[in-house]
């Protein structure tokens, strides 16, 4: 039998084989089919129950299938899954084509739609209806058929695009190894990086020494304390090069038939460009809109962001002499200037930040604010012998999620932080279904005398994740396609970057920052350095965002069909926003995974966007008390539980009484008083 075909609650990962993937797509495809059929061929007058609702459920094993298949393929994947996942894919792509472009199925949701204002639905049934309308009309369902034909191709050409772009990433990180033999080219590396260096080469084999990879907690350390420059140059470069050498796993052809396939989409469906197609669904609403926010975030972080690199210039050339700053110097001599001017550097914070802590950390924050309680179990089934699994309560024991916990890097396994989910909340039939949520990241594993601890960026991370997990988890609404995070883009990111705010907190932290041998709680003094060096280098950080925001319009809000050359064309995207001089071996477009794998084409914005928000978010927490239980109820109720169900604006003025104001994250950020 195979087990993906069975009805299981929470994922059977120990009897589910590579071979059994496939099979259970075109089966469940084929079931998904029959219910479509069923509600096309129901001789009554179509109406909301029948039609909207009935597609609503539909292919609920098929979704439980594809989210247990495409989470292994991030978390834990092979040649034979990626192999799996190419073939899958375009299947999948014209599955979906085959519904929104099913006219019959369309005639009955447009005819209940045009019916909508005597219909006497709830909001939420509005917001449903009205989604599945445009998720019809937005995807080719009024074209005539030979530019149906043509929508598949496409549909079905940038499905394998996408994962071969992903899939020649990771390759490009798994490839690249520098095996050290001499120690001194470890000098500033500290002790904690340079042992899981040692233990990572005994891991790969290799004869003594020390193993460097492209993975962020190899890389990151070597490029903040080596002292080294050449080695920094050359990790820098590989790191910066990936995907872009001209070699089999060269993702320039990828990135130019994606953005151009994308235009040409866009067009059949009669917007001017990809963003036009995709902002109309966000609360920016248009290029124009994005643009302009972007602009007048460059206009004030600029000025702060020239003047913190020519501090870092003179700085780097009165320590070292160095005449100009290069992007392989940026995070070496960024440290050193800011242990100068704060006293603090991430090793000192690090015994204070041990993993299991954290978790513990975070796990208590959502008590405070959200009366959740975690608790750790073994009868859930993992994927992975390193992760760990919860059953999530209230404070009255009623049941609210199952929580996966995956921490570390592996080969398998793509890099950077997310949030994903193995089953969504609905509620069907009386009953409240509940979720399963996983976050995914990939930091400092421990070695044979430290447990794993966490830079003060890891733990931020760690939060940013959690947050995400918390609006999969709270979820209370009735459908699943507009539960949890299935929300506007560029309003995603606000319960992520609102629960990085409680970090900096002297309450939130005395919770969990607790030195791993001592139990010592974070002293006073290191808390205040937190907070003082929390906007040191602001300007030079938004500016990044804002440049790569800047690349993702550049490739999506015009006609791509002449540019042939990659990196010019990402030159002059990032004419405004360079401080340093430009390395031609480097690309960032090649390894966007952002933009040109995953969800954030013409959406890379958000980051920013959600972060006017969450600042404005955690300033009303700030007024009231940052574990003050009205607000948490406020935000719970308004924001975390509603998922989709509503225009975002109308939810986040009800949690906030007001519009989000920009001058909260310019006064966070201290870019009021640098301008």
């Amino acid at each position: 039998m195979n087990p993906l075909l069975t009805s299981f609650d929470t994922a059977p990962f120990s009897k589910i084989k590579n071979e059994h993937f496939k099979p259970a797509f075109l089966k469940a495809m084929e079931d998904a089919r029959a219910e479509i059929d069923a509600i096309t061929s129901n001789e009554a007058a179509p109406t909301f129950e029948n039609t909207i609702e009935a597609l609503e459920f539909s292919g609920q094993q098929l979704d439980r299938i594809s989210s247990v298949f495409f989470n292994l393929n991030s978390a834990e994947t092979n040649e034979e899954i990626q192999k799996i996942a190419q073939e899958i894919s375009p299947l999948l792509s014209e599955f979906g084509n085959d519904i929104t472009l099913n006219e019959a199925l369309f005639e009955r949701i447009k005819s209940v739609y045009t019916q909508r204002e005597a219909l006497n639905l709830s909001t939420e049934q509005q917001t449903l209806l009205e989604k599945r309308y445009k998720s019809f009309s937005r995807n080719g369902a009024n074209l005539p058929d030979n530019k149906k034909q043509r929508l598949r191709e496409i549909d079905a050409e940038l499905s394998k695009l996408k994962l071969k772009f992903g899939e020649n990433i990771l390759a490009e990180t798994n490839t690249y190894e520098k095996h050290i033999t001499n120690e001194d080219d470890l000098d500033g590396l500290p002790d904690g990086a340079k042992e899981a260096a040692a233990q990572l080469a005994k891991a790969k084999g290799k004869d003594g020494g020390w193993l460097l990879t492209l993975d962020y907690p190899s890389y990151i350390p070597f490029m903040k304390y080596a002292k080294n420059r050449e080695l920094r140059k050359e990790l820098s470069l590989a790191f910066g090069s990936k995907a872009f050498k001209g070699n089999d796993l060269d993702n320039q052809e990828n990135v130019l038939k994606i953005a151009k396939l994308r235009h040409e989409r866009a067009n059949l469906l009669g917007y001017p460009t990809h963003a036009h197609f995709v902002l109309e669904e966000r609360m920016a609403e248009t290029p124009e809109k994005v643009r302009s926010f972007l602009n007048e975030l460059l206009e004030k972080a600029k000025p702060a962001a020239e003047r913190e690199f020519k501090q870092l210039e003179d700085f780097a050339k009165s320590l070292d002499g160095i005449d100009q700053l290069q992007k392989w110097d940026g995070s070496y001599y960024a440290e050193k200037l800011k242990q100068q001017l704060f006293d603090l550097d991430d090793e000192q914070l690090k015994p204070y930040f041990k993993l299991e802590n954290v978790i513990d950390g975070v796990f208590k924050v959502a008590e405070k604010l959200f009366d959740l309680q975690f608790e750790e179990v073994n009868d859930i089934e993992k994927y992975h012998e390193e992760v760990k699994t919860y059953r999530v309560y209230d404070a009255d024991k009623n049941f609210i999620a199952v929580f996966y916990a995956d921490f570390h890097p592996r080969a398998g396994k793509r890099g950077g932080a997310w949030m994903t989910s193995f089953k969504s909340q609905y509620k069907r039939n009386g009953e409240n279904v509940r979720p399963h949520i996983s976050n995914v990241c990939n930091f400092t594993p421990s070695t044979a005398t430290k447990p794993s601890l966490l830079t003060f960026n890891e733990v931020t991370t760690l939060f940013h994740e959690f947050g995400h997990g918390l609006h999969g988890m709270l979820a209370n609404t009735n459908y699943p396609s507009l539960s949890g995070t299935s929300v506007y883009w560029d309003f995603v990111e606000l319960p992520s970057q609102v629960m990085e705010n409680w970090c900096y907190e002297k309450e939130a932290l005395e919770l969990f920052a607790k030195h791993y041998e001592t139990g010592e709680v974070i002293p006073m003094e290191l808390i205040q350095k937190i907070k003082a060096s929390a906007t040191f280098q602001e300007g030079m950080a938004t500016l990044r965002q804002i440049s790569f925001g800047l690349l993702d319009m550049a490739w999506h809000a015009c006609d791509p069909s002449d540019i042939s050359d990659v990196k010019a064309y990402e030159n002059n995207a990032f004419a405004e926003t360079n401080l340093y001089p430009d390395t031609p071996e480097t690309c960032m477009s090649t390894a966007f995974a952002h933009i040109f794998q995953g969800g954030y084409s013409s959406g890379y914005y958000s980051y920013k966007w959600a972060e006017v928000l969450d600042a404005d978010a955690f300033a009303y927490f700030k007024e009231h008390g940052i574990f003050n239980k009205e607000v948490a109820n406020k935000f719970k109720e308004h924001v975390l539980s509603k998922g989709g169900t509503e225009n975002p604006m109308v939810l986040y003025k009800r949690f906030r009484g007001a519009e989000p104001k920009v001058a909260a994250l310019l006064e966070r950020a201290g870019l009021l008083s640098a301008n």
